[in-house]
């Protein structure tokens, strides 16, 4: 069975839904929740499920992102995960930490990519005037958000639409979305889901 490590950095939505989604299909296994973020309060929803949690705080590194990253690949590798889900990380990941997990390395992005890589992606969508918008999982590569497309899911944007009305429907298709990439990853399947 295939080995799951999840990295986080605040709530877990995401993540708790991948959990569920393993514990209900079986087709893999998780063997870490980590956060750059000690206080992230995924980290307590996942240990509340058995799921072994570390945190290695980026602040102590101050901008020495190699440093940061070798403590946490210290702790993902000694879990030995097959594949590593990156829901809701909040840190861009330098050239040799995404070399070292190359080809197994799966994220979540707010935006129907190729379109509003990085943040605030429902307020482009709004000022753009975008008729739709939605989440979009790929595959993590060392240019940012801009890996293979493993799926995308759409959403409507409706008249009165909001950052956070639109945010908050966008999120409801990631959790779908997410956990049928997995399944369909772990098989060593990469047509893209369409939702």
């Amino acid at each position: 069975m295939k080995r799951v490590a999840i990295l986080i950095s605040g709530g877990g939505s995401n993540m708790l839904t991948l959990l569920r989604d393993m514990a209900e299909g079986g087709y893999a296994r998780p063997v870490l929740v980590a956060s750059n973020d000690p206080a992230a309060k995924g980290l307590e929803k996942a240990a509340a499920q058995g799921i072994p949690i570390a945190a290695v705080d980026h602040r102590p590194y101050g901008r020495d992102r190699e440093a940061f990253e070798t403590a946490l690949a210290e702790r993902i590798d000694a879990t030995q995960p097959d594949i590593l889900c990156l829901a809701g990380f909040m840190r861009i990941l330098t050239p040799g930490f995404i070399r070292r997990y190359e080809g197994k390395m799966l994220n979540i992005h707010p935006s129907l990519l190729p379109k509003y890589p990085g943040l605030h992606t429902h307020a482009r969508a709004l000022a753009a005037g975008d008729q739709e918008a939605g989440c979009t999982v790929h595959e993590v590569t060392a240019d940012l958000d801009a890996g293979p497309i493993l799926g995308q899911a759409r959403v409507p944007v409706l008249p009165g639409d909001t950052e956070d009305s639109l945010a908050a429907r966008v999120l409801a298709q990631e959790h779908r979305l997410y956990p049928q990439v997995l399944r369909r990853f772990v098989a060593g399947d990469c047509r893209p889901v369409l939702l």
